[in-house]
């Protein structure tokens, strides 16, 4: 007679959608707990496993538990916050649990809040904004990159500090290009933004620059009418004695006169100078300042009829360092200052090494 066959294991239960499996080389697992606190040297025997996997064995928690302490924020690799579970991990390296730690999107708001608002009532706010920043979206972008602008940003912010359901209401009164850093207004109502446009109409509010641009930059107005296309395809002003297009005015005051260095073919200078806008033309800087042979350092658009040597940049070497206006509720005066960030500074530096190296 043949034995009985002896009975199938019991099946195993369906594992819940959207949780991931563990792998197959996990071998005998210790004891889960709940997550703490702690600190821990990665063993070689770990070496170039994904962070979970690491997590999973040095703080003996779950799966699901190591993911989520990653995936919150909660886990430091060396020095820094580290948010992918598959992130392989170095034998020797410091890892560190920290259940106090906030969320990544937190510290990226608080960053936001601290770096990016300058003022804020329940009228108008000050930005200083970043240079490769757009103001506004132009329709073209993905979502991620509509995000990303400025006015979503700061919407993020205010919607957070206030605590708003939704979008914080937000009018734009001004705007700078991509590649410029610095201050400008936002409106808050409708009322705010009405007065504020009032101002830019009147010519009474105060926005000043600071530029780097080639060459020796005289002091002097420029004053042209600004057309869409000059006849070669670019913005620029329109012919003299044609009143066609849009007045612009710009105020050019020199600063400091600098040399670049001599394997930057620099020799014919560059002047940090400000500008002060009496009106506030699209692109107005820098047409103003290319059509007077003095393109500014890192200028990729209106460079065209520029023909000496050009002065490497990361961007365009354009701040808006000065703002000012009365303020739309009770007319008192708002004034705002704004240094010029690292990447600016940078290159100023750069480009003052040699004058100083000659110096006696």
């Amino acid at each position: 007679m043949r034995p009985p066959r002896p009975a199938a294991p019991p099946p195993r239960p369906p594992r819940p959608a959207g949780t991931a499996a563990e792998p197959a080389d996990a071998g005998p697992q210790p004891p889960v707990r709940p997550p703490q606190d702690g600190s821990w040297t990665v063993p070689a025997e770990l070496d170039r496993r994904p962070l979970d996997g690491a997590i999973r064995a040095l703080a003996s928690v779950s799966w699901s538990d190591a993911r989520r302490l990653i995936e919150t924020g909660k886990v430091l690799v060396g020095s820094a916050v580290a948010t992918s579970p598959r992130r392989r991990v170095l034998g020797g390296e410091r890892i560190e649990v920290r259940l106090s730690a906030p969320r990544p999107e937190t510290v990226r708001r608080r960053k936001l809040e601290g770096d990016l608002v300058v003022y804020a009532d329940a009228s108008v706010v000050v930005v200083n904004k970043p240079a490769g920043v757009s103001t506004i979206p132009y329709g073209d972008e993905d979502p991620a990159e509509q995000a990303a602008t400025l006015d979503a940003l700061v919407r993020e912010v205010l919607a957070h500090r206030d605590r708003l359901r939704g979008r914080a209401p937000l009018g734009v009164v001004q705007r700078l290009d991509k590649g410029t850093s610095g201050l400008l207004v936002f409106a808050r109502t409708l009322a705010a933004k009405k007065h504020l446009a009032q101002q830019l109409r009147v010519r009474s509010m105060h926005r000043q620059y600071l530029a780097l641009a080639h060459g020796a930059v005289p002091r002097g107005t420029h004053r042209s009418y600004l057309v869409e296309d000059r006849g070669d395809g670019l913005r620029g002003s329109a012919r003299a004695g044609r009143r066609e297009g849009q007045l612009a005015v710009t105020h050019v005051e020199p600063i400091e006169t600098l040399r670049g260095p001599q394997d930057e073919a620099g020799a014919a200078g560059v002047t940090l100078i400000a500008c002060r806008l009496e009106t506030g033309r699209t692109h107005q800087i820098r047409i103003h300042l290319a059509e007077a042979g003095h393109p500014l350092v890192g200028e990729t658009v209106y460079v065209r009829d520029h023909r000496g040597p050009r002065i490497p940049a990361p961007r365009l070497m354009l701040h808006a360092a000065e703002l000012g206006f009365d303020h739309p509720a009770d007319d008192r005066p708002m004034r705002f200052q704004a240094p010029p960030p690292p990447d600016f500074d940078a290159v100023l530096e750069r480009l003052r090494k040699p004058a100083r190296q000659g110096a006696t």
